[in-house]
This record gives C-alpha cells, structure tokens and sequence, in this order.
C-alpha cells in the first residue's frame, strides 16, 4: 500500500507528505521498490537491463554510464555484467534487481527481503551498501525474516504477528523489554559433573542449567548473571571443580521477537 502498488482498504496514510489514496502519482516519483518477484526484462543482460531503468528514470546518458559501472563494482557483478538475465543464478538475479533500483534518485527505499538468495559475503556488502546509503541520507523500509539483518541495519524495527503490529522501537530497547533470560556458559578445567548441575540448578536466579556435550560448556539461563556468576564459583568449589571460563549470552533479538510473538498469541487467546 505504501509503495502505491495496493489500494488501501481502510484508513488513511501519507508518504513523504502525499495522500496514498489521491496523489500516488507524487510518491512514486520520489521512491524506488525492490519486490520479491523479478522485475527486469528477462532478455536483456545485466548492463543493458540497468541501462534501460535509468533511461526510464529519465537519468542522462553521461550519468547512467557511470552509475552502472560503480553499482557493478560495489555489488560484485564484473563476471557475469554481460550476462543475459536468463542465464543468471537466483543470487545473481538478486544483486541485480536490488543495484539497479540505485540507478535513480529517490528519498525512500522499499527493499522486500532484499537480500534472500544471496551467500553471506554478499549479503553483508548489501546491507554494508544500506547502511552507507542511510548515512547519507536516504530512508529505507525494510522487510525481513532475518531478525540479525534487522538488528545490523534498522535503527527502528517493527515486529508484526498475524497482520498486526504487535511492537515498534529501537533494537536495544526490543531486547530490554522483551528479552528476559540471559545465558551463563562456563567451562571447567577438566571433567564434568552432575552434581554441580543439580545444586546450581536450585539457585532461586538460575531457570536451567544444561551442558552441551558438543561444546563441553554448561549453559545456565538466567535473568540476573551477575548474581550467578558468583554461585557458579562458590559451588564448583564447594565440588573441587575449577572454572576455566565464563562467558556471558547477552540476548538476541530472536529472543525478544519469540517473547513478543509468543505473548501476543496468548493475548489472542484470552480475547
């Protein structure tokens, strides 16, 4: 609906300062859109393709050009720039479909999972290129399932569970509200034991206390893991057991949207 694609149903918005419903025509000369689906004509090769949307844009010659060979640099596209769209891997199409969208001006971004399909060595030089491009003063609205993606490139994140909004704030702030256990891990010297797990597993701050064989470190979650900490030495030494490190789990905004998913769903429930 933002991006004028869809009528809304209900309501009223505006983007940049213009109607949704009676001045669509404004918006769309000042965003640019990168949907899911393929959007470029499946004949043409990368440059063309590119070239082709600037002109489009209504973007000079001279300027079109110099944008193609700078967005074929910042997003790894040199082997296959002559390409045909059709003979493109999904993450080749990708890259193409997202820096093309750079080939014109615009003062807001609509990305829809952007960066679905690429490795991750692209995937960050996308959202690096975001990022950048935030800096200098373009918005962006972002979708994503990647909760890590959120957090590298969103400054405020809205969390939607079954079509409605069910939290919008900062991504520290999601995780101080939301997010409630943290994970002590700690290792010993040598050996294991299950007696230590069951007497830490007693303290009133620790829910749970598990030891994964992979890592040979013992996870206990907690809300409090300066009050922890402690009780984990007192009680190693109490068993002859000595600690060899600690390591703190701060939480993640996984961890916060599961909790707030989680709780709007009982809300559901109760209503």
């Amino acid at each position: 609906m933002l991006t004028t694609l869809l009528p809304p149903t209900t309501g009223s918005a505006t983007v940049l300062g213009f109607d949704l419903r009676t001045q669509g025509s404004k918006i769309r000369e000042r965003i640019g859109v990168v949907q899911q689906q393929d959007s470029f004509d499946q004949g043409l090769n990368v440059e063309t393709s590119m070239d082709l949307y600037g002109l489009l844009w209504n973007v000079p010659k001279s300027v079109r050009r110099e944008r193609i060979e700078q967005l074929i640099k910042d997003f790894s596209m040199e082997e296959f720039r002559r390409t045909s769209s059709l003979d493109l891997s999904i993450g080749q199409r990708r890259r193409l479909q997202v820096a093309r969208e750079f080939m014109h001006e615009m003062d807001i971004l609509f990305l829809d999972e952007p960066t679905v399909g690429l490795d991750p060595l692209v995937r960050r030089t996308a959202l690096n290129y975001f990022k950048q491009k935030v800096k200098e003063g373009l918005s962006i609205f972002f979708t994503t399932h990647i909760l890590e993606e959120a957090e590298y490139l969103c400054n405020r994140i809205a969390v939607i569970n079954h079509g409605r909004i069910v939290a919008v704030d900062t991504p520290a702030n999601l995780k101080r509200k939301f997010g409630t256990a943290k994970e002590v891990e700690f290792r010993f010297l040598e050996g294991t034991s299950e007696e230590f797990q069951r007497l830490l597993s007693t303290e009133d701050e620790v829910e749970s206390v598990e030891f994964d064989k992979e890592s040979g470190a013992y996870k206990a979650k907690t809300s409090k893991p300066e009050l922890v900490i402690p009780e984990v030495y007192h009680v190693a030494e109490r068993l002859g057991l000595h600690v060899s490190s600690v390591y703190i789990s701060e939480t993640t905004l996984e961890d916060a949207f599961i909790s707030m998913v989680e709780g709007a769903d009982k809300e559901a429930k109760v209503a």
